[in-house]
């Protein structure tokens, strides 16, 4: 959709590829300088466990060591998390761990092999305590705490309409038990930065998801106001949410403001799988009940969230797990219950959707099992009961314009059918589909972001942005709807971006806020931008502002081009009065709290729908799965740069096929991608991306967003497709040869499904 736009929905070069291309990028694993002192993290091998004693004169006997740093050295609070209410989490542990590969002590050396020699000659003695290890006995009366407060984390109910009166009086009910596995990011650049000591300020360039964040924590930890500390974003090598949580930067803060000196680290490959949070593993027990004709009536469903032995964004996990649990579709009678409970297990955080990807996998199976028991078409069942807009949510919100759900079912029939077809009577080949959708920014509460813009005296466009790029190509498609607004030339457009001294807060990159939040908040400092440009080409042209326009670099008196101003004299004009071409832009999504009773409320402003459409094939002998083809449509509102959105909607369907057919995190401190497996080139099918653009009303030329949702339908889709040729339900992620190989021995033993 190019429309009435010059730049916004057309495709261009993504800022920074040609960087990446030429290894010229600068990662958090590449600050490190010629005279810096490295770290290496001391860790525990077992939790949980009380700490007895932390011995450090190995380490500081060994060569090069500088200085070993203990719970006693943070200066200020010695807890971190990204929510106050749950701030849990300490930088090193002091008297207890919770789960082994927690950092107990830090080490500083000349160099990072001496520095992690320094680590593996401390000496820590640990005494284990018992632990709980699975949430649903982590509830009981006598589970071992966690934590102080209770095992509990949160609790989120929804409850609309009479749920037990419309089960009873439903034509069919279907009842099923879900469950997801904990899984790592593996992003490929592992955590890594640098932080110095300047003027009486700690400076630390680290990868991140959110520096505005982090420098508030590192503040915390340092006992000292925010601008005492400075946090700019590395160039990241993907996040996935597991750079929201800090990481390194703790340490790197730690270091340089005890001594004084450039310090820097990176975490191995090991470390990096060892030491950062997951994604949550989810039990679903959902039932779901329809009339005769396929429309559903009513729905309860109850989540059960692993935190593992810190909260992390357990939160958010919680609600919007809750909030998206029955899916993109009409329920008039709903009962929903979410929890997320402390374990001793590795801590869980955000991770790409927020535990829509657990809860897809869920309702979609529903769905799957309510068209057998109807003898209805899979798709067609959806298209039956997708939102529309006006129609009520879950939580009680009446949808607006801009819902793109039918169209997306629409838009991969005929993938579906063709397939379909080509697999009729094949009993190694199967189709599925699966649907979701996905409320863009932060659940039921103030998200804002903040943007600035500013015209030079050469002509050039600065933006000033904090929305970090993680390689979702923010940088590139907030410069596009900057240029957009303010009619320039897209190559003369520079970007600040993440730095905490240069640039407005936008928020965390997360939760796909980013297009839509800060594009808004942009194109609002782009509004105000011209505005002040036009206030003053009307007093220099004594003509009224409303007759004035701004094309190709020039304020045009409308009626008299020949009377234009060049925006660079406007520029001159302000700065001979210490004035600077500069204006601020500021968005926050329209939302509200959720009923604490009853769940109902506005979490988010708009929302993102897709359906994905699988064709797998199983290798009857060995159980394995090989997807061949994928059809994925996205309501994206409107795609501001194409190519880039069916980049990411590729991405989204590998990381989806991981998620669904291999990866299973089983801690360790020997963990590496030799044992935790991701797709490769050779897994992935192929992929036909397709961008359903009905515009969003308010988003930034109509723009919602697609980091998360680019993943989300794809494993209920392959779990589906491979459901059909092993002939019953496979409930459980992720569908390994074991599993897949137990199903099918029991088709060909004839044993009932499931169902």
């Amino acid at each position: 959709m190019t429309a009435g736009t010059k730049i916004v929905g057309h495709s261009v070069v993504r800022r920074g590829a040609f960087e990446r291309l030429t290894g010229r990028a600068r990662f958090g694993a590449d600050q490190m300088r010629p005279g810096d002192l490295a770290l290496a993290v001391v860790r525990a091998p077992l939790g949980p466990a009380r700490i007895k004693g932390v011995d450090a004169a190995g380490a500081l006997a060994k060569p090069g060591v500088v200085r070993v740093f203990t719970a006693d050295d943070v200066p200020g609070e010695n807890l971190y998390g990204i929510i106050a209410v749950t701030r849990d989490q300490p930088v090193l542990a002091q008297g207890l761990v919770r789960c082994p590969g927690e950092a107990v002590a830090l080490v500083a050396a000349e160099t990072l092999e001496q520095a992690r020699a320094g680590a593996r000659a401390m000496r820590v003695d640990l005494e284990p305590l018992p632990g709980v290890y699975d949430p649903g006995r982590a509830l009981a009366p006598e589970a071992p705490l966690v934590h102080d407060r209770g095992n509990l984390v949160r609790q989120t109910n929804i409850i609309r309409g009479d749920v037990e009166t419309a089960l009873a009086e439903a034509a069919v009910t279907v009842s099923g038990r879900y469950t997801t596995s904990m899984i790592d990011h593996a992003a490929l650049e592992p955590e890594g930065g640098r932080a110095e000591w300047i003027d009486g300020r700690v400076i630390v360039t680290a990868c991140t998801q959110n520096a505005h964040y982090d420098r508030a924590d590192l503040a915390r930890i340092l006992g000292v106001k925010k601008d005492r500390v400075r946090v700019i974003q590395a160039e990241t090598g993907g996040g996935f949410g597991g750079k929201l949580d800090l990481s390194v930067q703790p340490f790197l803060a730690l270091a340089a403001w005890h001594l004084k000196r450039p310090v820097s680290m990176v975490y191995s490959r090991e470390e990096s799988f060892w030491a950062t949070s997951k994604r949550h593993p989810l039990v679903m027990d959902l039932t779901t009940a329809a009339d005769e004709e396929g429309r559903l009536v009513a729905a309860t469903a109850d989540v059960l969230a692993d935190t593992g032995a810190y909260a992390s964004y357990a939160l958010a996990v919680c609600v919007r797990a809750a909030v998206h649990a029955l899916g993109p579709y009409r329920v008039p009678h709903l009962k929903i219950r979410s929890r997320a409970v402390y374990t001793h297990n590795a801590w869980a955080g955000a991770m790409r959707g927020f535990g829509v990807p657990q809860a897809a996998v869920a309702h979609e199976g529903q769905m799957d099992a309510l068209a057998r028991a109807l003898d209805l078409d899979p798709l067609e069942l959806r298209i039956k009961n997708a939102l529309r807009s006006g129609d009520i949510s879950a939580t009680g919100q009446r949808l607006g314009q801009g819902v793109g759900l039918v169209e997306c079912l629409e838009a991969i029939r005929p993938y579906y059918d063709e397939w379909r077809q080509e697999s009729a009577g094949s009993d190694s080949a199967g189709v599925g589909v699966g649907a979701m959708y996905y409320g863009i920014g932060n659940t039921a509460l103030s998200n804002p972001a903040g943007a600035r813009v500013e015209i030079t005296a050469d002509g050039d466009l600065i933006l000033y942005t904090g929305a970090a790029d993680i390689g979702q190509g923010s940088d590139t498609v907030l410069g596009q709807i900057a240029a957009e607004r303010l009619g320039w030339d897209l190559s003369r457009v520079r970007l600040v971006r993440a730095d905490t001294d240069l640039t407005p807060s936008a928020g965390a990159t997360s939760a796909s806020r980013q297009t839509f939040i800060s594009g808004n908040a942009v194109r609002q400092a782009a509004a105000n931008l011209e505005a002040m440009l036009f206030e003053e080409a009307a007093e220099k042209l004594e003509i009224g502002r409303r007759d004035l326009d701004l094309a190709e670099g020039r304020v045009v008196p409308r009626g008299a081009p020949d009377k234009a101003v060049a925006v660079t004299d406007l520029v001159a004009d302000l700065a001979a009065r210490g004035e600077r071409a500069l204006a601020d832009g500021h968005f926050d999504p329209l939302a509200t709290a959720l009923d604490p009773e009853t769940g109902q409320g506005c979490p988010y402003q708009t929302y993102a729908f897709a359906a994905h459409a699988a064709l797998a094939r199983v290798e009857r002998h060995s159980g394995l799965v090989r997807v061949r083809r994928v059809a994925a449509a996205h309501d994206v509102g409107r795609a501001v740069n194409p190519q880039a959105a069916r980049g990411q909607i590729a991405g989204g369907v590998v990381m989806g096929l991981g998620y669904a057919l291999m990866e299973e995190y089983e801690p360790g401190p020997d963990v590496n991608l030799d044992r935790y497996h991701i797709p490769t080139m050779a897994d992935a099918p192929e992929i036909t991306p397709i961008l359903i653009e009905p515009g969003d009303p308010d988003g930034p030329y109509g723009a919602k967003g697609l980091g998360e949702p680019a993943l989300i339908p794809t494993a209920p889709a392959v779990v589906a497709a491979v459901s059909s040729v092993v002939g019953r339900p496979l409930r459980d992620l992720p569908l390994n040869l074991e599993r897949v190989m137990a199903a099918l021995t029991a088709q060909e033993k004839g044993d009932d499904d499931r169902d």
